[in-house]
């Protein structure tokens, strides 16, 4: 169930950020991802990527444990190999990250995995990144936004 999510209902989320925005900023209790693991794929060689350390920082801050995966596959690799990834992604994970993944790849490992898998995030059209635009500067906004992803599609 590959999920993109370049359809979110820009209104849903952002309402969701904000409400998260509010609740840390009264000291209220938060939604938690407590005992989710989230794997980030990242093709990129650098583990310092700000997109990489924002991701592993909203997550965790919501209780989920975050792993970091190099994959070694395209969208051209032989399709059972990417079939038994996915299906390893699916027993351990809950919802998966994707980093400079290509669109097809992601579909495909979707379509086995049967866990959301999060594209595009590091795109400036994302969701995402324009829900963060409406709540403010700083990383902070850009935080809510990914919370507010992450549990709606992983909770």
């Amino acid at each position: 169930m590959a999920e993109p999510l370049a359809s979110e209902p820009l209104a849903a989320l952002g309402a969701a950020a904000r409400a998260l925005q509010a609740a840390e900023r009264a000291g209220a209790p938060r939604p938690s991802l407590k005992g989710r693991i989230l794997a980030v794929l990242c093709a990129a060689e650098e583990d310092d990527r700000v997109d990489v350390a924002m991701i592993d920082h909203a997550a965790t801050e919501l209780g989920a444990r975050v792993a970091h995966i190099r994959p070694h596959l395209t969208e051209h690799s032989d399709p059972h190999t990417v079939e038994l990834t996915a299906q390893m992604l699916g027993r351990l994970y809950s919802a998966v990250v994707c980093l400079d993944i290509e669109p097809r790849l992601m579909e495909r490992l979707g379509a086995v995995a049967g866990i959301p898998i999060l594209g595009g995030l590091e795109d400036p059209a994302h969701p995402v990144a324009q829900v963060a635009a409406l709540l403010g500067d700083g990383s902070d906004a850009r935080k809510f936004a990914l919370q507010a992803l992450l549990l709606r599609s992983v909770a």
